[in-house]
């Protein structure tokens, strides 16, 4: 029988009582903040590679390294020979032969810098990735259950390397002066997906676990999922963006709101072939200039009213943190909408049609912040006026 205890013993005196310790995920300064920061890193670089792979193609640049050579092609021609070389590559190419005849080495220079500028960047995103998977692996610091997620945006990197020149390779022979629009479309595409992805990552980090799984007790699923076709119809048309590009559509119809004269264009759906005849009906969706923009137009105004829609739908969200991720969606779709029409109305002019190109990486980085907001809400105060 166990002895009798006085009343004013101290309990737990003998033996302390044990106390929780949370998992290394939930460590407010440990290796979640120092993923974020990394994965954030990364994020910037991919929006700057987006950036410069759009004032690449602008400026007609992307042809003008006719090599994939991933290691040895990070070292810049050095002397007056290897110029020379490079251009003898060039002067090879169809771009050059049909298009670029009169083109000196001094202007092959200009376009030369922005290609290997391009592809440069690209190895740096690799390099810091490599560098800080690595680092966290070695020393342990890869929050549970992140591992595959970490690994992710390399993998998909490199996949985006070798789409790369699956692109370019496309316009190094027959009669293209340009990429293949298609290829264009998925080159960045992937790009976008990988912004998206690692956009999700920093987003999920920025709470800990237990925050989010209390987070989700609240979420709005009918918001989230609203969010998420949203998420798709801007992701359609940041394709068919790529498509006007790949095939300069842009240029071609500097009006607005009609295409020319008439809100259809003409022949829209011819494409010559090249010896007098026309092809099948379908390569008009990939290269015929008038109905390529005016899907690209259409879509937009579908995009721009399922926004407005969202818009609606999120005034009844209780939570004023997901309502005000809805109004800015809603405002920077606006301010998509005007710029498009300004890039119309100017004929892609390189700062105007950039500049509609960075508003698609903020507007496709603002859907996905609302949708993670409706997801995993944040709690607001009444008397803090946060509710």
């Amino acid at each position: 029988m166990a002895p009798r205890r006085s009343i004013f013993e101290e309990v737990g005196a003998e033996a302390p009582a044990p106390v929780a310790r949370p998992g290394g995920i939930d460590r407010p300064k440990g290796a979640r903040r120092g993923v974020r920061i990394w994965m954030a890193v990364l994020f910037l670089m991919v929006a700057v590679m987006i950036a410069v792979g759009g004032l690449t193609r602008l400026t007609d640049s992307g042809l003008s390294i006719t090599e994939w050579r991933p290691v040895s092609g990070a070292l810049p021609p050095m002397t007056q020979a290897d110029w020379d070389a490079e251009f003898a590559k060039y002067q090879a190419i169809p771009e050059f032969q049909l298009q670029n005849t009169a083109m000196t080495l001094e202007e092959f220079k200009g376009i030369f810098w922005w290609e290997w500028g391009h592809r440069q960047l690209g190895r740096a995103i690799g390099l810091v990735w490599a560098l800080g998977f690595a680092g966290f692996a070695l020393t342990r610091q890869i929050p549970p259950g992140w591992g595959t997620r970490m690994a992710l945006p390399g993998l998909l990197g490199g996949v985006q390397g070798a789409v790369g020149w699956w692109m370019v390779s496309s316009g190094l022979t027959g009669t293209m002066v340009d990429v293949a629009s298609y290829r264009l479309a998925l080159h960045l595409g992937l790009a976008f997906a990988i912004l998206g992805l690692l956009a999700w990552y920093i987003f999920l980090l920025g709470r800990t676990e237990a925050e989010l799984l209390q987070a989700r007790r609240g979420r709005e699923t009918a918001l989230a999922t609203l969010a998420a076709w949203l998420a798709g119809i801007a992701f359609v048309q940041i394709l068919l963006g790529a498509l006007v590009a790949g095939i300069d559509a842009g240029r071609g119809f500097p009006t607005w709101p009609l295409m020319g004269e008439t809100f259809f264009p003409a022949d829209a759906f011819y494409v010559p072939d090249g010896q007098g005849g026309s092809l099948p009906i379908w390569h008009a969706f990939f290269e015929n200039p008038g109905l390529v923009q005016f899907i690209h137009r259409m879509w937009g105004y579908l995009l721009f009213a399922a926004l407005i829609f969202a818009w609606v739908k999120a005034r009844r969200s209780a939570h004023l943190a997901t309502r005000r991720a809805f109004d800015w969606v809603l405002v920077i779709g606006f301010g998509q909408v005007v710029l498009g029409i300004v890039t119309a109305l100017t004929a892609a002019s390189p700062h105007v049609a950039i500049t509609h190109q960075i508003g698609a990486v903020v507007l496709w980085v603002l859907i996905l912040r609302a949708r993670h907001l409706a997801l995993y809400p944040l709690a607001g105060s009444i008397r803090k006026g946060t509710a």
